[in-house]
């Protein structure tokens, strides 16, 4: 496609799970619903088109080890836009994936900044690695670096207790969450367990990362102060195997992880149930791939989300959240096109027919 070329998408287009309409034009990069006059050169694509998926919990530049070369990051974020996912909140990377914001062909990218944990006690060469009293001084650094969020790590095993314990005190929480929201930033935190999550959500947080700690009692405190989760159900999935490895010198660890997973559906949702935000996220980056944006849709409607409330997770609802336009009137021209009607059947996600980012196809 050339810059003058208008795109033609036509078929049903998912402008909102019950908002559909028969077509819209792509010209200069942006839609439009009014068919452009005296055109020549127009590509047409026909299908089912919803917005570009969001993966809200991705860490391009990133793999088990830390950072990665600017090449294996750009493969990594190439990966994704493949699998339809053309807009990412980066939950945490130690990389400067600056770069890529000045290439069209890429996912956008919205970026938390670099995890901040306590010290020895997250993986290694991914955080910051602080105490408490510093806790303020690095979330007013990484709310500045990021792009309106700031990552904390709630929770990990305390290699003394033998299992997860939650990182801050509530004093230091409360007081760095406040000077996130000072500066324009929302917080969130990765939470396995389920000690942390009163004092984080009663200081204010945003979002809590896995959540699988959730029970009766928190669900109905993150409700009330609308705090949204990001189950990462795709991640979760690899506890039985973690529990198994730390089995031998974390026992205690190792069972509250097979309990965790064990109940991971039920736990997410219950928080649908009660009116929890739920939004789709992959943790890819970690030790897990790319591209996996499709596995975790699939996954929430494994847990008994309702189809069209999963695919809200990663379309219309996630886009609302993170404060990015969908397939609206003068919008970049980011969408997906597919073969069938997402909304019967989720698992058309994963063999998306077109691609098109920024008003071009590239898949």
């Amino acid at each position: 496609m050339s810059d003058h070329t208008v795109l033609h998408v036509s078929g049903r287009v998912l402008v909102g799970p019950d908002d559909v309409t028969d077509e819209l034009w792509v010209v200069g990069g942006r839609i439009t619903y009014e068919r452009p006059a005296g055109v020549r050169d127009t590509v047409t694509v026909r299908g089912w088109a919803l917005p570009g998926l969001v993966d809200a919990h991705c860490h391009v530049g990133l793999d088990a080890h830390g950072p990665v070369p600017a090449a294996t990051a750009e493969k990594q974020a190439l990966t994704d836009r493949e699998a339809g996912a053309l807009l990412i909140r980066d939950a945490g990377s130690p990389s400067d994936t600056r770069w890529m914001d000045d290439r069209e062909d890429l996912p956008r990218i919205i970026r938390a900044g670099r995890h901040i944990a306590r010290t020895r006690r997250y993986i290694r060469n991914y955080a910051h690695e602080i105490e408490p009293a510093d806790l303020v001084a690095y979330v007013a650094q990484e709310a500045r670096r990021g792009d309106g969020w700031v990552k904390l790590v709630g929770d990990w095993i305390d290699r003394d207790a033998g299992d997860l314990t939650a990182c801050w005190p509530r004093d230091a929480v409360r007081a760095a969450i406040a000077e996130a929201h000072r500066l324009g930033a929302r917080v969130t935190a990765h939470c396995f367990a389920e000690d942390a999550l009163r004092d984080l959500v009663e200081a204010g947080i945003d979002c809590v990362e896995h959540a699988t700690g959730l029970t009766e009692d928190t669900v109905p405190l993150f409700a009330e102060r609308g705090v949204a989760i990001v189950p990462t159900l795709v991640n979760i999935a690899t506890f039985p195997r973690l529990a198994d490895g730390g089995e031998s010198k974390f026992p205690r660890w190792s069972a509250h992880m097979r309990r965790l997973h064990a109940r991971r559906y039920d736990t997410v949702r219950a928080a649908y149930d009660a009116g929890v935000p739920v939004f789709v996220g992959t943790d890819a980056g970690g030790s897990l791939p790319h591209g996996l944006v499709a596995d975790e849709v699939a996954e929430l409607v494994t847990a008994g989300i309702p189809p069209v409330e999963a695919l809200s997770a990663t379309t219309w609802g996630a886009r609302r959240w993170l404060g990015r336009p969908g397939l609206t009137e003068g919008a970049p021209a980011d969408l997906v096109v597919y073969e069938t009607d997402p909304r019967a059947d989720v698992r058309v996600l994963a063999v998306p027919r077109r691609v098109v980012l920024r008003g071009r196809i590239v898949g």
